[in-house]
């Protein structure tokens, strides 16, 4: 057999991507990192602040130090050194791997206690870890969704959001504007009033949204989302069930980092995050009821036939609980939110298009793809890493440079970033 043939395909598909000015290209590698000494001790600078720098960030073969300002390790806790002393420990007594999927002899202690943790921290019953965040949304929404079930979607949801669903293959899926409750309301007011597609039944309905959209760090109404199916759950013989993927939102976003939920005051019926972003470490999970995570563990493909996290993992990340949890963790979010809107108020005094609000997610809304590009290039020549997005990963129109704050950044470092920024000519 040959490759010769699916190479040239392969070929053509990359140049084609090329051509339309969306190749992402070859990845920079990160080789090292210089750490404070305030980050090396867990701390947050003490004294003069403002001339603090914070970690710097070296790439294979450049000698030149970089301020990262791409990252989604929103509290620095990936850095922390109790949460790497835990991996570290974690490692020495179980090893490397966990060996095995969960139902065979892949679960340890340090996961069921991590489970446990995250159910408590999101008040809810039962809480269920996966190997990703990518893989819990991929493994909790088709084990919900049968032939009688209609799907209602953002129309800005992350990928995984997407494709989750089209592998479940609803008998019905719908997509309202983003953020627009009055096109959700109307959406699910057709199929309540007995105008459904003839010969399906709908039974039941799933409401699916980011809690913070990743692209863009806006919110989802929570409460507006909920209020809207409750006025149309008697309708549907099975419910209208709300399902939100608040990965970039816990632990990052609300007065103790519950995210979304708690910003909005509102409760979802399913709630999906990841251990990846605002936590540290690496995994994805889900929170429910006991009935609906103990069906997901007999029917959730990604979880019952793959490894989990390692149980190094697991441990490092409920330390990440602890200390988000914690006075320091509620100093590194005030820290957070203090951070952003100095930065979101710098770009609007340079007269830069933004979305204000209190998620780290900050981007500079530049709405053209070449100007995109070379604003993008413009910062890493001046050592800011940084990630422009073009269409089709934001709508055409909206091209934009995201900016990610985190708590390992100082006022000194942002300053840098908005010097540089004031000095940027087309």
């Amino acid at each position: 057999m040959s490759l010769e043939k699916l190479n040239a395909i392969c070929t053509e598909k990359v140049d084609a991507i090329k051509n339309r000015g969306v190749l992402k290209g070859a990845e920079r590698a990160i080789a090292r990192i210089n750490l404070p000494d305030w980050v090396k001790n867990g701390s947050l600078p003490v004294g003069d602040e403002d001339n603090a720098l914070g970690p710097r960030y070296f790439l294979a073969a450049d000698s030149n130090p970089y301020l990262l300002m791409n990252s989604n390790s929103y509290l620095g806790l990936s850095l922390h050194p109790a949460v790497m002393q835990a991996e570290e420990k974690g490692v020495q007594e179980f090893g490397t791997g966990p060996g095995a999927v969960r139902f065979i002899s892949g679960t340890y202690v340090p996961h069921v206690e991590l489970e446990n943790r995250l159910a408590a921290f999101h008040q809810r019953e039962a809480a269920m870890i996966y190997s990703a965040a990518y893989a819990a949304v991929l493994g909790v929404l088709p084990p919900l969704i049968d032939r009688n079930t209609l799907v209602i979607s953002d129309e800005l949801n992350h990928n995984s959001i997407i494709n989750a669903i089209r592998l479940s293959r609803p008998a019905e899926k719908a997509i309202y504007r983003h953020l627009n409750m009055s096109e959700l309301d109307r959406v699910i007011d057709r199929y309540a009033s007995g105008r459904q597609h003839e010969p399906v039944k709908i039974n039941r309905v799933l409401v699916v949204t980011d809690g913070i959209f990743s692209m863009r760090g806006d919110h989802a109404p929570l409460a507006e989302i909920d209020k809207i199916c409750r006025n149309y759950e008697r309708y549907f013989d099975e419910g209208i069930i709300t399902v939100v993927d608040d990965s970039h939102g816990v632990g990052a976003f609300g007065t103790t980092g519950r995210g979304a939920e708690e910003y909005t005051q509102c409760k979802v019926d399913i709630l999906i995050a990841t251990l990846g972003k605002a936590l540290g470490v690496n995994g994805g999970y889900v929170v429910a009821s006991n009935a609906v995570i103990n069906y997901l563990r007999e029917s959730s493909p990604c979880y019952i036939y793959s490894n989990p996290v390692t149980p190094s993992e697991a441990l490092a990340a409920k330390i990440s609980l602890e200390i988000l949890e914690s006075k320091a963790g509620l100093e590194r979010l005030q820290k957070l939110r203090a951070l952003t809107s100095h930065f979101e108020a710098g770009l609007q005094a340079l007269g830069f298009e933004t979305i204000p609000g209190e998620h780290p997610v900050t981007p500079l809304i530049v709405r053209d793809s070449s100007k995109t590009m070379m604003l993008n290039n413009y910062l890493f020549e001046n050592k800011i890493l940084a990630t422009g997005l073009n269409y089709p990963v934001v709508p055409r129109g909206d091209e934009e440079i995201r900016f990610q704050i985190n708590a390992n950044h100082t006022t000194r470092d942002i300053d840098f970033v908005l010097e540089i920024l004031e000095n940027f000519t087309e």
